[in-house]
């Protein structure tokens, strides 16, 4: 077994459209396709920035996302912003992510967050999720001003556990994420919710779930 396990937040441990769908009836028809939005913002203006060698904290880009998609999706109500960013702060955890991180401590293992997130938005999530004392550390890119899926980021986990990057499992929804984290030399595991196409097949898995319920029972 690997000697920690670390987990991508968003997407991976917490909903990113559970601030949609709390509000679902305010937000009208066209509330998933506003959800998509304001993620696939969220993301792209990440990586444009990093690329550029430029930096803004990832709060600040989820909320420059979210007017774009009010901007895209002229039918939901603007005055829902406030509320939704409320929301986006204190995102439901998947139901798998409480049990699946428990079971790994249980084992003696090492775990952790490591996250695009600004510090104060992963205390918020970690807060409300009440997952807090099943982590042994949460890493923000924002210690060095870089996003995912650049090697700098993966090593915030390298450098303070004083471990090798085989010794690390790294779990995310996100198959771009467990790309950069294969390249860097992770065991990677892809929770992949929604049975979407593999597409960096050149970059091979440890393992594909369908959820994090069978981390604990894997052999990696």
């Amino acid at each position: 077994m690997p000697h920690a396990f670390v987990f991508d937040a968003y997407g991976t441990l917490f909903d990113v459209h559970a601030a949609i769908a709390r509000h679902r009836d305010a937000a009208g028809p066209d509330a998933d396709r506003f959800s998509e939005i304001w993620r696939t913002k969220q993301l792209e203006y990440a990586w444009m920035l990093s690329a550029a060698g430029h930096y803004v904290d990832f709060w600040t880009l989820t909320e420059r996302a979210l007017d774009y998609a009010f901007a895209r999706v002229p039918s939901v109500d603007r005055a829902l912003r406030t509320t939704l960013l409320d929301a986006y702060f204190k995102l439901d955890a998947f139901p798998d992510a409480r049990t699946a991180l428990a079971a790994l401590k249980r084992k003696g293992l090492k775990t952790a967050i490591l996250s695009n997130g600004s510090p104060k938005m992963l205390t918020g999530a970690v807060s409300a999720a009440n997952i807090g004392a099943d982590l042994d550390a949460v890493f923000s890119v924002d210690a060095i001003r870089i996003y995912k899926p650049r090697r700098q980021v993966y090593a915030l986990v390298t450098d303070a556990f004083a471990l090798a990057p085989s010794d690390v499992a790294f779990v995310s929804s996100n198959r771009w994420d467990v790309m950069g984290a294969t390249a860097f030399g992770f065991r990677c595991v892809w929770v992949n919710r929604s049975a979407a196409p593999d597409e960096y097949p050149e970059f091979k898995l440890v393992a594909v779930v369908r959820d994090l319920g069978a981390l604990a029972t894997l052999e990696l």
